[in-house]
């Protein structure tokens, strides 16, 4: 189990670009312009479909000691986030998450995960939760601070079934805080996140009655409006009646394909962790907004 956790925090983490204001805003790409410190206009729609792979080999336990040469695990998850702007002074954004699971066991090679087999013993899949969820802008006179928050709604019976976990089925109440600087040059930009999780209602559930908090920053660099490349720290602390944390490290870019659509590729590897997983992840994502 203490391998699955790293997982989750990665479903969805940030998006990062470049916060300006309204009056600015169509000089601009939208991966410059909507980080997720950016709230949409009424009527606007924000469409991320995101992609996740973690495969492992190693672990570490209790005390941070490593062990190799394990037989390889691999966990993909795709979500799909959707938010409209709803208030007419953009400060009030509602949406839904959807989160699929496909996961492989028992030293299957990393790809397997799309094979949605089934097979006993070795792989699950299936939409695993849904999450109605609002954003908002809690200060006045800070536009690129913002806060989302979801509940998540678990769909899955069991955790673990024939040796193989999906998803949990706790109940999970999240806020995610966000803010983003934009350096005087115009060029640097950057992008900190404080997610937070209480994971309640399923006595049988690992994540049951305990807490994440996990901090994230960004690094941004933008050598022109349509394309922008980043590197990133992020940490998960995990509190309560299942304990964990991990650290990973990672680079990536995104890149505006034309006005509506912007394509994002993340790479982190997992540093350090106590009784966790120590593996890489590949992240790719395509998002509409229009």
């Amino acid at each position: 189990m203490k391998k699955i956790i790293a997982l989750l925090v990665f479903t969805a983490f940030a998006f990062t670009g470049f916060s300006q204001e309204d009056s600015e805003e169509s000089q601009k790409s939208n991966i410059q312009t909507y980080t997720p410190s950016k709230l949409l206009k009424k009527g606007q729609w924000d469409i991320k479909f995101f992609n996740n792979l973690y495969t492992q080999t190693k672990d570490a336990n209790s005390n941070g000691d490593i062990t190799k040469d394990l037989p390889r695990e691999t966990y993909f998850t795709s979500t799909i986030d959707v938010f409209t702007g709803v208030s007419e002074n953009s400060k009030l954004n509602v949406g839904l998450l959807i989160e699929m699971r496909s996961n492989v066991i028992g030293d299957r090679k990393a790809l397997d995960v799309f094979k949605f087999d089934g097979e006993s013993g070795s792989a699950r899949s299936g939409i695993t939760s849904i999450a109605p969820a609002i954003k908002f802008n809690p200060l006045k006179n800070v536009s690129n601070f913002t806060i989302q928050t979801a509940f998540h709604i678990p769909l899955v019976d069991n955790e673990s079934e024939n040796g193989v976990f999906l998803d949990q089925t706790a109940f999970k109440f999240q806020n995610r805080f966000f803010y983003d600087y934009t350096f005087p040059s115009g060029d640097w930009q950057l992008f900190t996140e404080l997610n937070t999780e209480y994971n309640f209602g399923e006595d049988s559930s690992f994540f049951n009655n305990t807490f994440a908090l996990a901090p994230g920053v960004f690094m941004s660099y933008f050598p022109n409006q349509e394309f922008t490349v980043l590197g990133f720290v992020q940490h998960q602390q995990l509190v309560g009646d299942s304990k964990q944390d991990f650290t990973a490290l990672g680079f990536g870019g995104k890149y505006q394909l034309n006005q509506t659509l912007n394509l994002e590729v993340l790479y982190s590897k997992f540093v350090r962790g106590n009784n966790s997983g120590l593996g890489q992840s590949f992240n790719i994502g395509l998002r509409a907004l229009f």
